[in-house]
């Protein structure tokens, strides 16, 4: 109705001055007797009101349409009354919806490029990264040592542009099973055994209870505490020898936790930490950061439908949290 009154505004006020100007005229000519011309101004009311009326009903579905928006493409399909201006409206909405089915379709085709180009690439890349290992443990050391731990910081960089890639088509890609997170932890060390030992700095296990059990997805949950990891000990080093790993339960909810007895991080970064290309202070004292390991971690547990918190002192440590809900704690059900 609002819509409709606003688009005939303008008709009102034209014919409200046009029976203004008649009286006017007639009254500078003489004619003093009122009560025909209020009867003239009537009928012309009258009729104007009966054409607004007809208009209104008449394009009503139409008028209703547009003050809703869409609420998905499919509605653009939906057909109002078949006067002119309906019919071109529907036939305006029928080609943009082609034109954004057309882009989408393009931009898909892109994505999908791109990522297999990038999945290609990590790969490849991988290869003579192994071979430059191998290479690495015929040098003497400290030149050996050297090179390894050059190659491993490329091998995290690299995960972590393929994971950015997959991470634009996750539902394509993730698959919920059960999973014992004393065994992924297990894992995620043995994959990082020489990160410790390099760095000096030690996992310790700390079990409250004995096969936890979650749903969720192995191979993101792996990438999740692997980023908690590397950065727990990036930011430990020279601080402390150990970082801690702990599972537990809490109001039935299973708990993964990480803690490092690091630099911290300071209050006006807590907010910001989970933000993409965001490095913080940490960041720009640590020159490997990117900003965007903390990032993939919110997107995934996000999406994963695990919470992600966050403790932290300046000069004490970091604690971040994996927390399962009820549902997906298999163990507490």
């Amino acid at each position: 109705m609002k819509l409709f009154i606003k688009e005939h505004a303008s008709l009102i006020v034209v014919q409200a001055l046009q029976f203004l100007v008649i009286l006017s005229i007639y009254w500078l000519d003489g004619y003093r007797h009122i009560r025909p011309a209020l009867y003239g101004v009537f009928l012309g009311l009258f009729f104007l009101g009966c054409y607004l009326l007809y208009q209104y009903y008449s394009h009503r579905k139409f008028y209703e349409r547009l003050s809703k928006p869409l609420v998905s493409f499919d509605d653009s399909f939906i057909k109002t009354e078949q006067t002119p201006i309906s019919a071109a409206l529907d036939q305006l909405l029928r080609n943009q919806y082609k034109y954004y089915q057309e882009q989408i379709q393009t931009l898909e085709y892109r994505q999908e490029k791109h990522l297999k180009f990038m999945n290609q690439w990590v790969h490849q890349m991988k290869t003579p990264l192994s071979v430059i290992e191998l290479i690495a443990q015929n040098l003497d050391e400290p030149d050996s040592s050297d090179i390894r731990e050059e190659t491993e910081q490329m091998k995290v960089g690299l995960n972590t542009v393929l994971y950015m890639a997959r991470l634009q088509t996750i539902e394509q890609d993730f698959t919920i099973q059960p999973v014992v997170l004393s065994k992924i932890v297990h894992e995620v060390n043995r994959e990082n055994k020489r990160f410790y030992i390099r760095n000096k700095i030690y996992p310790k296990l700390q079990e409250e209870k004995k096969g936890i059990i979650v749903e969720t997805d192995e191979k993101w949950l792996f990438f999740i505490l692997s980023q908690l990891i590397n950065n727990a000990v990036k930011y430990s080093i020279g601080k402390s020898n150990h970082i801690l790993i702990s599972i537990y339960e809490k109001d039935k909810e299973a708990i993964l936790e990480v803690t490092d007895f690091g630099v911290g991080i300071p209050d006006s970064d807590k907010k910001r930490v989970f933000n993409a290309f965001y490095t913080g202070e940490n960041g720009r004292k640590f020159r490997e950061s990117t900003g965007m390991g903390l990032y993939l971690i919110k997107e995934v547990a996000e999406y994963l439908g695990h919470g992600i918190a966050l403790d932290s002192q300046v000069g004490e440590g970091t604690t971040f949290r994996i927390i399962f809900s009820t549902t997906q704690n298999l163990t507490g059900q």
